[in-house]
């Protein structure tokens, strides 16, 4: 699926095909502390399927528990997290879901890292809900 994204503000944009049968919800505890969040969506390109079209990310190098090195890309302005892929670069890139424009066709097929969930996040679809800041 062709897709295209940006940061926050807009100064770092993207376009990528990605492979819908690789979205996924990941609840490593990098994830969760990268993302500021509980789990980070994630969409796999295909090979050679992310280009850059404005903008330049900065990059920071993280080790992974498996020894592998992770660029983790996010733009210096807004400070959106981009996408990370192996060091070097390429050829595939996860992509932050939430930096694609069409994000809500994209519905994951799977949890990875369950051992580090938050304990809380079945209990999600019971909370109250509110259209809009109240």
């Amino acid at each position: 699926m062709k897709v295209d994204g940006a940061c926050f503000c807009g100064q770092i944009t993207y376009e990528a095909e990605i492979d819908t049968k690789r979205l996924l919800i990941c609840n490593c505890t990098d994830c969760q502390t990268l993302s500021g969040s509980a789990f980070r969506t994630v969409a796999f390109t295909t090979e050679g399927g992310f280009t850059l079209l404005s903008g330049e990310p900065n990059i920071y190098v993280k080790i992974a528990d498996s020894g592998n090195r992770r660029q983790q890309a996010f733009c210096g302005n807004c400070g959106s997290p981009l996408y990370a892929t192996s060091d070097p670069a390429g050829p595939y890139y996860g992509v932050r879901v939430g930096t694609i424009t069409q994000r809500d066709q994209l519905v994951p097929k799977v949890h990875i890292f369950n051992r580090s969930k938050q304990h809380w996040l079945d209990r999600i679809p019971s909370l109250p809900t509110i259209e809009a800041m109240p």
